[in-house]
């Protein structure tokens, strides 16, 4: 299947990079390559764009988009947790920007034998990365069922989560549960009838829980953001798009800390951690998706883009 992903908060992302001709930008999760065209679009021949993704897939299609900007970008099969030392090693100690587009591709959901999707049948896979030992069949049949349980609380925050956990354990003593099918049968079985009827999929909360904890996307995040906030010249921009209420929270409280750092008691009146602001939080609220974006992609309906600027001060 040809890798088609439609960006979303194009215009939004890119205005908020406040993009120099000459700068040094990263897309750290560079998908299809969406949004990596039209940064590179707006660079000279002296600037370049370093796009980066776990999914050898995601390069092959996104080195297809950009090649008539050849010069101007260089593409890495690596995780954006390892932002600084990807700059570092293409002789960069700064940059003038970065782009997160989180989560899972139209194109992975889309690609069937994945295992991504709860709408399609294939075994359970759910890798961004193809050479990760761990996939979704791995969970569901060798997590002990308290594991499983808390993944799919903490990171689905789905309120069955303990009673699908059980069903889980309790089918996986007879059969290994092996297909998308199989664990959506477990799910609605789990989640009774009255839940079913009102709210999305029974099975979508559960799916992303496991998602994340194959792709150990949340537990990076946060280091990342650092990293990146690090690398970043002052006036340097940091764009990050979400897709769920977890990635938000953390990319929020995130900008917080770093905007303000301060650990002193609050009764002392003055500072003495020395402790300073590294960012500017640029969107106060996370800007969402326009009538018109949601018209054209349904699957922009839960992105949310959070932008700071770096400071002049030092860590």
């Amino acid at each position: 299947m040809e890798f088609s992903h439609t960006p979303v908060l194009l215009h939004e992302a890119i205005s908020n990079l406040n993009i120099k001709p000459d700068g040094i930008y990263i897309d750290g999760a560079i998908g299809g390559g969406g949004h990596a065209y039209q940064i590179v679009r707006c660079l000279s021949p002296r600037g370049l764009l370093i796009g980066i993704d776990r999914d050898v897939s995601a390069l092959e299609a996104s080195g297809k988009k950009l090649k008539e900007f050849e010069k101007s970008f260089v593409l890495i099969n690596d995780n954006f947790s390892n932002i600084k030392v990807i700059a570092k090693g293409r002789g960069f100690n700064s940059v003038d920007g970065i782009l997160l587009d989180l989560g899972v591709s139209s194109h992975q959901l889309d690609e069937e034998e994945r295992g991504f999707s709860y709408m399609q049948n294939a075994r359970l896979d759910m890798r961004m990365d193809r050479n990760n030992a761990v996939t979704a069949e791995t969970i569901v049949n060798e997590w002990p069922e308290n594991d499983i349980a808390k993944i799919i609380k903490e990171y689905g925050e789905e309120r069955w989560a303990k009673r699908i956990a059980s069903f889980i354990d309790k089918e996986r003593i007879n059969r290994r549960i092996e297909t998308t099918f199989d664990l959506v049968e477990i799910i609605k079985a789990a989640i009774p009838a009255s839940a079913r009827r009102e709210g999305p999929h029974p099975a979508k909360r559960t799916f992303q829980a496991i998602r994340i904890a194959v792709n150990n996307e949340l537990s990076i995040l946060e280091e990342t953001i650092k990293d990146g906030v690090e690398l970043l010249k002052p006036g340097g921009r940091i764009c990050i798009i979400t897709f769920h209420s977890l990635e938000d929270r953390l990319v929020k409280f995130a900008f917080k800390k770093l905007e303000k750092p301060c650990i002193c008691p609050p009764n002392i009146p003055k500072c003495v951690c020395g402790k300073v602001p590294l960012i500017k939080i640029i969107t106060r609220k996370p800007v969402i998706a326009s009538g018109e974006e949601l018209e054209k992609n349904p699957r922009s309906r839960s992105a949310k883009l959070r932008v700071a600027e770096r400071l002049c001060s030092n860590i």
